[in-house]
């Protein structure tokens, strides 16, 4: 009884999530789409993932890779509101922050300032004193940098990528059926990098070839 009651927010965060970013969308979709056009119905349709960015982001409060690429989408998504154009113009609108978080990871690489550094320290200042203190003390060791240098090409990389699946969709799928299939490639490659950032943390850590790994989620 007791695991339940712990549970019962989490699953209840979790029904709203989905309702937020799937269940309202597509209801809202079809039930403007006839009387209202697709970019109506679609601007409609894109209020309830948008409040439910602003108000997790008001909450939470947190500055690492996840929020700061949900707080640019969702500075992104007011200016779609902006100008005219088709329904899928106003989809590839909205993945264009993603691509320019994408190229901000590999345009940091390739000058030396791998975005995952500010990102990581931020994490380890909220977890304690010490854990920042411990990454401030390692973040110049060479295999620490490396480490650092191939999240954030994989981090830019993987954004990447989810933009041109996206944009395949969005030429290939009717608006009704990306307004599902998107939110699910969002989450899928979201989760992907978060897990592949964890378990490769680990593996460095577990053959020692690093000190105080840093992580973004």
């Amino acid at each position: 009884m007791n695991s339940l009651r712990r549970r019962g927010p989490g699953i209840a965060l979790i029904l709203l999530d989905l309702t937020a970013n799937f269940a309202a969308p597509v209801l809202i979709y079809d039930r403007m789409q006839a009387g209202w056009g697709d970019v109506q119905a679609l601007l409609a349709s894109s209020m309830p993932p948008l409040l439910w960015s602003v108000g997790g982001f008001v909450i939470r409060r947190r500055i690492d890779a996840l929020s700061l690429i949900a707080l640019a989408g969702i500075a992104l998504s007011l200016l779609a509101f902006i100008g005219s154009g088709s329904a899928r113009l106003l989809e590839l609108r909205e993945q264009a922050v993603t691509f320019l978080i994408g190229l901000a990871f590999l345009f940091s690489a390739a000058i030396g300032k791998p975005l995952i550094a500010p990102l990581a320290r931020a994490t380890m200042a909220r977890q304690s004193s010490q854990a920042l203190a411990d990454f401030d003390t390692h973040r110049n060791d060479a295999r620490v940098r490396c480490t650092i240098m191939v999240m954030t090409l994989v981090w830019g990389l993987g954004l990447l990528a989810n933009v041109v699946v996206s944009v395949a969709l969005i030429y290939s799928l009717p608006i009704s059926t990306y307004l599902v299939v998107g939110p699910i490639l969002g989450y899928a490659t979201m989760g992907g990098l978060a897990l592949w950032t964890l378990l490769y943390r680990r593996h460095r850590i577990r053959h020692g070839t690093m000190g105080q790994a840093p992580t973004t989620t």
